[in-house]
């Protein structure tokens, strides 16, 4: 007699499809998870003043990337990340992720996209601070990098989410 054991796998998730309540979980990290990009996109780009003052704000010609960047001279990897500070390339790219990954997650189309390039910045973000000064090795930006794996792993942009719009099950990297 044959045991039939449960599939681990990810469910492909339709608009006929019952939500489980563990994709309930999935989708609200998405979402905030989506908004923790968002709003640093916003902040650095108008500067209410949370974590960027006005006057360094991107559209008053402040630079995003400089503050951060700029204290990682000392670091072990420091070199590389405070000689990027300030460039404008290297602002836009990382204005372009923030609000990408930001709008993705939150909406819940191109998920995997996101986790992708969300989790390669939350890395190199991780690395410009190396060495961690609370830990040996693991901090929040790790902690948000496996979280974003399990998002595109497990299908969260069907829940409370675009995710089964038509065109996003036609074109699966659009998941």
């Amino acid at each position: 007699m044959a045991t039939t054991l449960p599939s681990t796998a990810p469910r492909a998730h339709t608009a006929e499809t019952a939500h489980r309540p563990v994709d309930y979980v999935w989708a609200i990290a998405r979402i905030s998870l989506g908004w923790v990009f968002l709003w640093a996109f916003l902040d650095k780009t108008f500067g209410w003043g949370f974590a960027t003052p006005a006057a360094k704000a991107w559209i008053a010609g402040g630079s995003p990337t400089t503050g951060f960047l700029k204290g990682t001279g000392e670091n072990a990897l420091g070199g590389v990340f405070s000689a990027l500070a300030g460039q404008v390339w290297v602002d836009w790219l990382f204005m372009a992720g923030l609000l990408g990954v930001g709008l993705a997650l939150t909406l819940g189309v191109g998920t995997r996209i996101a986790a992708v390039s969300g989790g390669l910045m939350l890395v190199l973000m991780w690395a410009a601070e190396l060495p961690l000064t609370t830990n040996p090795f693991m901090d929040d930006h790790i902690v948000y990098t496996i979280v974003l794996a399990g998002l595109a792993l497990s299908g969260a942009g069907a829940t409370l989410g675009l995710g089964n719009l038509p065109i996003v099950r036609r074109h699966p990297i659009l998941k």
